[in-house]
């Protein structure tokens, strides 16, 4: 594999763009559709067959330009590039403002503050602190005309020049704006000066264009290597959309995935199954208003687009930043199904200790962060270049800084030969590599294993039947025969069987992290009595502490009821169109906003001494209400846990039935 050359491709990505100064090349732009015409050219150069465009419905943004102008108390002149996210904004050329400072944006920022018509700079710490969408839609219900959004931590942190994108996770009518440390600076020194002299504004010009359209189109990008066996398919997958430059994010991904189809193709590899290699449009973002708004080109795919693709493909290869390494011990993530699988591979791989000295590991399970999610989901097993843990998501994702003086030839070269290799090792399978074991044992791990002994029970059953068939199809992909026509329905019966785990057992939090089914009521459950405790103590602090963790109750704390409202309706009773790869996944929600307001009185009353004698009988009556709902919550959880195992138990029998006819 030539990896100069996927360098080379890499870099010219960045070519097309919607911001001459900055990049970006976003949903349904004309940047994107320009990159993807320059994907279907390098298909057909590097010999890919059945070159085509797959269209996908979507929402489109398309960001210009955002120049701000200020001029100082000493006449000194200053102009700034901002970023955006994907919102609607048009200015038509330099128009003055008044900016005025929120702080970090929360509803008491506002107090005794005028924000209508004017641009509000506030500061945040995505990462850790919330997200855009609750600032900026608490500034846009005081009548904001945008948020000047400044990262203090957690993005963006290589540089004090550093701008961030991120979904914006909300409405394209409250807009928002992304500004450097360094030059959201001058503006707060300036504001400081305003405000010895009684002013609580400072006047700029600004030009802005942002255009956010619902209803669009795009194209995800495809090319094959044709198999023996048609029906048979592996795929590879990365997305081209980015913002600023997107050379780590996802440029070098793409272009490794081309690299990889190149080296196949040059050596003259005649594969059993069909390769797809799929260049994925709006993975960033694709979806106005929506909590699920990226991944969006994947889920179309698989979901509408293509729904035949699940049955068929037998394992998806997602690529993200793979030409950096994000620490010392390299990680393929996968769904628990394949780990088994992939830990065998590996042992088959030559270290590469220059690239990454403490090895390489298997990781479970998917997470939302990328397109695997939305691919397992619908039912094809999937695997990622595991990226998400390391220091490059706080210094430079997102950024201007994701570019090439961050490339490590090292660790491409290794990611080129690494899922090489393990496409080879795929296509030689005669049946998918699935251990239910590996799923089984991690719901018993997650299991209450005091009070759920019937489900553990079964539990440790399944793992025994699954462990049963993991060795009967190792022994059939290590060469035991076989009927034909058995096999294929034994392929179709696994990967059917895999869909129903993913429907069964995948669920998310308000943190979009991936956890069982009765993992959430479990965890509320804890935080309650935990916060019930200390109401019994009157320690009030100690248990808004204790409910600051349940759900999304935390923007209770910071935002007032209409922006905490807004987006937990959006999650709770938006259509399956705009919910997307999140539809459902969500559920048991406890609304403890009335809980959170009140207590928060009455730690304010002690602090003063007003209600130091008042009693709490009242938060206390409705905390017992919230555990009641959430352990009722638990118990169905179990139940349905439980059925749900006994479901993949009967199906695990009928795949080994299935085996001894076909033997």
């Amino acid at each position: 594999m030539d990896i100069d050359a996927s360098y080379r491709l890499a870099k010219k990505m960045e070519g097309p763009r919607t911001n001459p100064v900055l990049g970006y090349r976003t949903a349904g732009s004309a940047a994107e559709l320009e990159t993807g015409e320059l994907l279907v050219s390098e298909m057909r150069r590097i010999g890919l067959k059945d070159v085509h465009k797959d269209r996908i419905q979507l929402d489109s943004w398309e960001f210009s330009r955002a120049v701000m102008r200020f001029c100082d108390e000493e006449g000194k002149m200053y102009e700034f590039q901002l970023g955006a996210y994907q919102t609607d904004f048009h200015t038509n050329g330099f128009q003055t403002y008044e900016v005025v400072w929120a702080g970090k944006g929360t509803e008491r920022d506002y107090d005794n503050l005028d924000a209508a018509g004017k641009l509000v700079l506030v500061e945040m710490n995505q990462r850790e602190e919330w997200w855009i969408n609750f600032p900026v839609y608490q500034a846009h219900l005081k009548g904001a005309a945008a948020v000047l959004a400044v990262q203090e931590g957690g993005y963006g942190e290589i540089s004090s020049r550093a701008l961030n994108a991120q979904d914006i996770a909300g409405p394209a009518d409250a807009p928002a704006f992304s500004i450097s440390q360094a030059d959201a600076a001058v503006l707060k020194k300036a504001l400081e000066a305003a405000a010895q002299s009684g002013r609580r504004s400072i006047t700029v010009e600004f030009d802005g264009e942002s255009q956010v359209r619902s209803g669009q189109e795009s194209y995800n990008i495809i090319g094959t290597i044709p198999g023996r066996d048609p029906e048979e398919m592996i795929l590879l997958s990365a997305h081209y959309d980015s913002y600023f430059s997107g050379f780590q994010d996802d440029n070098a991904a793409v272009a490794m995935m081309l690299g990889i189809a190149d080296g196949l193709v040059k050596i003259g590899y005649h594969p059993e199954k069909t390769l797809v290699f799929c260049a994925m449009a709006a993975e960033e973002w694709g979806c106005i208003n929506s909590k699920y708004d990226w991944s969006v080109g994947a889920y179309e795919q698989v979901f509408h687009v293509r729904p035949d693709w699940p049955g068929r493909v037998i394992a998806d290869l997602n690529f993200e930043l793979p030409a950096h390494a994000h620490g010392k011990k390299d990680a393929i993530r996968s769904t628990y199904e394949y780990a088994s699988f992939l830990e065998g591979f590996l042992k088959t791989v030559p270290e590469d200790r220059e690239a990454f000295p403490e090895g390489i590991q298997v990781l479970c399970p998917i997470e939302t962060w990328s397109d695997d999610f939305s691919m397992a989901i619908s039912g094809i097993p999937s695997a990622v270049n595991d990226f998400s843990a390391g220091p490059f998501m706080e210094t430079h994702y997102h950024s201007q800084f994701d570019n090439e003086d961050f490339y490590d030839r090292a660790v491409y070269r290794f990611h080129h030969e690494l899922y090489g290799r393990l496409v080879l090792a795929l296509d030689r399978l005669s049946l998918p590599p699935m251990d239910f074991g590996r799923l089984f044992a991690a719901i018993e791990k997650s299991v209450d294993r005091g009070t759920e002994e019937d489900l553990i029970s079964r539990l440790r059953e399944a793992r025994k039947l699954a462990g049963d068939l993991y060795q009967r199809i190792s022994a059939v992909n290590g060469g035991e025969k076989i009927l034909p026509e058995e096999r294929k329905k034994i392929r179709k019966d696994l990967l059917s069987l895999f869909k129903k785990s993913q429907d069964y057992f995948v669920r998310l939090d308000w943190q979009d992290c991936v956890l069982f089914p009765q993992e959430a009521a479990e965890r509320n459950l804890s935080h309650l009595k935990q916060a019930e405790d200390c109401l019994r103590k009157r320690d009030v602090k100690g248990a808004l502490e204790c409910l600051y963790g349940i759900d999304n109750n935390a923007y209770a704390f910071l935002f007032e009821e209409a922006v905490f409202s807004y987006f937990t309706d959006y999650v709770l009773n938006q259509p399956k169109e705009r919910l997307r790869w999140g539809t459902g996944r969500i559920v048991h929600h406890e609304n403890l906003y009335q809980v959170v307001t009140m207590l928060r009185d009455r730690l304010r009353q002690q602090k003063d001494g007003s209600g130091e004698h008042s009693g709490l009988e009242k938060e206390e009556y409705l905390l017992r209400e919230a555990i009641a709902r959430q352990e009722a919550y638990y118990q169905d959880d179990i139940r349905y846990m439980t059925e749900a195992v006994e479901k993949m138990v009967q199906g695990i029998n009928e795949i080994k039935r299935r085996f001894d006819y076909g033997q």
